[in-house]
């Protein structure tokens, strides 16, 4: 063998052994998104923690349906025709989305007077909600289209024609809620009803700009929901170099939730994820989102705190519910991107340790923990900290989706 065959074919292994590397990442990123989202499920929108151990007689450490009743549950004050609550849609009465849209046999939960529906009533053990539902859905559509480099218009087009055709289907998910991001594109939607990939890319792209440019956005759409959508953009980025992963993350997230402040924040998250995916510490990533975010010193102040009590220890529990009750437990996007970035620095080694401390802060932890999860994963996937092989075992929905979109990625 002459020297250059020689230097070559030492290249190309040391491509190979990156690939599985960059894969190994992805793999963990996808299998600690859906841990994540489905450990919180029955305990999304708990904003008083008390409830959690009240319901399940004691912290989270695994999986679990939802009870049949929701502690602070307002699911009965949700709009069905859009997004926000039902107060709040000014005007005309526009036609119900819940019900006849979306979420087809649903719209009796949403109007029930009980008044304390679960918001993932439906759901069980294992399962994941509509959200990593629907971005499981899109990294299978990146997937099985091909597209070398997913920041083009036509892999949106792939992945909001999947979605379309997902939402407006009956009996394709089990999940009773859809957050507004979700009704207010139907409700635009249904005008119309645009079905090829081009023609909803097209209507997509034209709300998008109209609402990116009103003086009164909708505040409703600034929420850490728009993160499990983009993650695979940025997984199917991996090997792709930072800008275009970005660029791919936000020029989609513009078309699900355009809101004026979310671009900036999906960026911050893209860099992180991006980081992680190539081996970067998780550490390091989640310290300069933090700054970013203004809220590194006050992050500080409670880490310190945290130390002073053993690993896994109650007490120590207590302080990150503490840290995340005062960054963001709800949805909106800054203050639950400020948590999510808090819990990634804290657990920046211990995916599980991570994901369990999410699920029991409560609020809005499946959205932060599906994103978080993915940081984490990926994180972990170079220093052997991976999601539980039992945990892999019982997640329903993963196991029909991740070894499709690996199997696709060799």
């Amino acid at each position: 063998m002459n020297h250059c065959e020689e230097s070559c074919s030492g290249s190309a292994a040391s491509v190979t052994g990156e690939m599985s590397q960059v894969r190994r990442a992805v793999s963990e990123a996808l299998w600690a998104m859906c841990a994540a989202d489905s450990a919180s499920m029955p305990v999304h929108w708990y904003y008083d923690i008390h409830d959690i151990r009240r319901d399940f007689g004691g912290w989270i450490s695994g999986f679990n349906s939802p009870r049949d009743r929701h502690p602070s549950s307002i699911l009965s004050l949700s709009n069905t025709a859009g997004s926000g609550r039902t107060a709040w849609s000014s005007g005309a009465k526009r036609p119900d989305v819940v019900g006849n849209v979306i979420l087809h046999d649903k719209l009796n939960l949403w109007k029930s007077s009980r008044g304390s529906v679960h918001y993932h009533q439906g759901l069980q053990a294992g399962d994941n909600t509509l959200n990593v539902l629907c971005s499981l859905r899109a990294a299978r559509s990146l997937i099985s289209g091909g597209f070398t480099d997913v920041s083009q218009p036509d892999a949106r087009a792939a992945v909001l024609s999947d979605y379309v055709q997902f939402l407006t289907t009956p009996g394709t998910h089990n999940d009773t809620y859809a957050e507004s991001s979700h009704r207010s594109f139907f409700a635009d939607w249904q005008e119309s009803k645009p079905t090829s990939p081009q023609q909803i890319l097209m209507f997509a792209e034209k709300r998008s700009k109209h609402k990116l440019s009103s003086p009164f956005p909708d505040g409703q759409l600034d929420a850490i929901g728009c993160l499990p959508m983009i993650l695979p953009f940025i997984l199917l980025s991996a090997s792709a170099n930072e800008e275009q992963a970005v660029s791919a993350a936000v020029e989609f997230v513009k078309l699900t939730h355009p809101h004026p402040k979310v671009p900036e924040y999906v960026s911050i998250y893209s860099r992180a994820l991006h980081a992680a995916l190539g081996g970067a510490s998780v550490r390091q990533q989640a310290e300069h989102a933090l700054r970013k975010l203004d809220a590194w010193d006050t992050c500080q102040s409670y880490s310190r705190k945290a130390a002073r009590f053993p690993e896994s220890s109650e007490e120590r529990l207590k302080v990150h519910q503490s840290a995340v009750n005062y960054l963001g437990l709800a949805c909106y996007t800054k203050g639950a991107l400020s948590s999510l970035f808090y819990l990634a620095h804290e657990f920046h080694d211990d995916p599980r340790g991570g994901i369990l401390a999410n699920t029991n802060c409560g609020g809005e932890n499946c959205n932060r923990g599906a994103a978080l999860g993915a940081l984490l994963g990926a994180g972990g996937s170079y220093i052997g900290a991976a999601v539980p092989q039992e945990w892999k075992d019982e997640l329903r929905d993963a196991q029909d989706f991740i070894p499709v979109i690996l199997k696709e990625m060799e």
